[in-house]
């Protein structure tokens, strides 16, 4: 790991107290959790079914018990995974940086758990509900987390459903104008575990590199993100990212 050791002090540097950081995660940092992406997750049962079915609004509109049933599970499968290293180092880094903002592409809730705040889920939480008509908020209770079929909402009467980001739906647009406007101010863009292939997550890298910020992409493998990058911390983000926080508070340590 040589080459890669020195790589992280060198990208240590860059993470100076007063330095504006912006760190976009992808399913990468949880599956190294043992949550399993989208379609990893279409086993057994639901290997019969399509995005089509599961996650769109078409779907829903068709069969919102088959749909309401696969979140349920896909619920349960999250619920009972726990935040790895990778998510606690991020944490750490956050505490480290006066300012930190974590953009995130997962729907789970394993940074939070890991202690990083203010998380800006792009795609939305599998942790919340909203009305499919009027989006009120709807707080799910244990009855209706095993029912076979949605609740109606409390304002309206309409379904609920999760509040996440389904194929064929716009981004919420509030969450991408912050996050764009982050990425063109900050000193610093860290990529975590993520394809840099979902558009328009693909394009916070480019908007801080045209700001003149160091990218820095952490992944297993290289890919997009890694070719533009100006350094590339190749491995596992419960390996690397840890390694970077512990070159990032030795750093400090000698000042």
């Amino acid at each position: 790991m040589g080459g890669v050791e020195e790589a992280i002090v060198r990208a240590a540097q860059f993470f100076s107290n007063d330095a504006a950081v912006v760190c976009l995660t992808g399913a990468g940092v949880s599956a190294e959790s043992g949550v399993p992406t989208f379609r990893d997750a279409q086993t057994g049962l639901w290997s019969r079914f399509d995005a089509e079915e599961l996650a769109t609004p078409q779907g829903f509109e068709r069969d919102p018990g088959l749909v309401w049933r696969w979140y349920m599970w896909r619920l349960e499968q999250v619920g009972a995974a726990a935040p790895n290293p990778g998510h606690r180092a991020l944490a750490e880094l956050a505490r480290l940086c006066e300012a930190f903002l974590l953009v995130t592409q997962n729907v789970d809730d394993l940074h939070e758990q890991a202690g990083s705040a203010d998380v800006l889920h792009l795609h939305g939480s599998l942790f919340n509900f909203r009305c499919a008509a009027c989006a009120a908020p709807h707080h799910l209770t244990v009855e209706e987390r095993g029912a076979d079929s949605p609740p109606a909402c409390g304002l309206c009467g309409d379904l609920v459903r999760p509040d996440v980001v389904w194929f064929g739906e716009s981004l919420p647009w509030d969450a991408v104008e912050e996050a764009a406007a982050a990425a063109h101010g900050c000193d610093v863009m860290l990529v975590v575990g993520t394809s840099g292939l979902v558009y328009p997550a693909s394009q916070l890298p480019l908007v801080a590199r045209q700001g003149g910020a160091m990218v820095i992409d952490v992944n297993p493998e290289p890919g997009p993100i890694s070719s533009i990058a100006d350094i590339f911390l190749l491995g596992k983000s419960g390996e690397v990212l840890p390694a970077l926080a512990r070159a990032v508070r030795e750093l400090r340590a000698e000042l």
